[in-house]
């Protein structure tokens, strides 16, 4: 299963996922929630209507923000 991360313009949380991600050689779609239809309805899906970014999501796991590694 692919990985897919939920961001937003200049969120260096965000950032911080994606470079993460990419150094560990993870493959990854980037959905930018407010550019991609649909994307803030399923952002609220997956947050429980928090609104946070990024959102992980790998298989069945979800993974809401980032803390670093």
């Amino acid at each position: 299963m692919g990985v897919t991360i939920y961001t937003k313009v200049g969120c260096p949380y965000c950032a911080a996922a994606k470079a993460d991600l990419r150094e560990r050689g993870v493959a990854f779609e980037e959905i930018d929630v407010h550019a991609a239809p649909g994307a803030m309805d399923k952002l609220a899906e997956l947050t429980a209507g928090r609104m946070v970014v990024p959102v992980v999501v790998e298989g069945g796991d979800v993974r809401v923000g980032f803390g670093g590694g």
